[in-house]
């Protein structure tokens, strides 16, 4: 299914963006050495009652996953990258951490993620492979523009990742969104420009380029649900919910 929102359910969606840019900073500021995985969540938890929003998460089960989820966020830390289910580990310095949240407000979704650094860094490395996510996000917005097509996001993302260094796992990608969390169309992090869905103004984009230090394949936690780079390799991920609108893409989760 591809939702295109009317112009009042574009305003929903600006303020479902606001909330969940709201909670991933108030958590990034929160989260120090010595935080728990599970107090994360339950401080994410807490936000999503004051706002009477609803969790994407806590219900979903999709095939791939061992569902339900049963936690209202992702964190993965170090060499995992995608789905990391919240669970008792205690936060190290220098760990690499990432948060991916995505809620129901006012029945529109919005969802993002970020990865910074906890504490004192360990390598340079580190901080090189989460600004390259972020060069990559900024360059697949740029390409979504109204009639660009879905092949000219995904090659953008790509270009800037393995211009980086980075192999590319497409396995996993952005989506749209609306009323529901996963939507189609899928948007891989590599691709050919001019291919794919042809953008219209007021479809809902979560476009998240993801990397591994020196892997492009993914292997399964036995929990079901977090993945991890194949060589134990740090990764990093960054989402931002886009709008595309007659002027161009906006940014709902800055």
């Amino acid at each position: 299914m591809i939702e295109i929102l009317t112009p009042a359910r574009l305003e929903l969606a600006k303020k479902s963006g606001a909330f969940v840019a709201q909670v991933l900073k108030s958590l990034q500021e929160r989260v120090v050495v010595g935080t728990n995985l599970l107090e994360i969540d339950a401080w994410a938890a807490e936000m999503i009652a004051e706002a009477g929003a609803i969790s994407c998460y806590v219900d979903y089960a999709p095939a791939f996953g061992r569902g339900p989820f049963g936690h209202v966020i992702c964190t993965s830390v170090n060499d995992a990258v995608l789905h990391g289910l919240p669970h008792d580990y205690t936060i190290a310095d220098g760990d690499l951490l990432t948060l991916d949240f995505a809620v129901s407000l006012n029945g529109v979704v919005a969802d993002a993620a970020i990865s910074f650094i906890v504490g004192t860094p360990r390598d340079p490395e580190d901080q090189r492979l989460i600004d390259a996510t972020r060069a990559a996000l900024a360059a697949g917005i740029a390409a979504a523009k109204p009639g660009a097509r879905v092949g000219n996001i995904s090659a953008a993302i790509g270009k800037v990742l393995k211009a980086a260094g980075y192999s590319v796992n497409t396995d996993f990608g952005g989506h749209g969104v609306g009323s529901t969390m996963h939507q189609e169309p899928h948007i891989a992090n590599n691709g050919k420009a001019g291919q794919g869905y042809k953008l219209k103004a007021g479809l809902l984009l979560a476009i998240e380029p993801w990397a591994m230090v020196d892997t492009a394949k993914l292997v399964m936690d036995p929990d079901g649900w977090t993945l991890r780079s194949a060589t134990g390799a740090r990764t990093a991920h960054t989402e931002h919910t886009v709008a595309i609108t007659k002027n161009g893409p906006e940014i709902l989760t800055a």
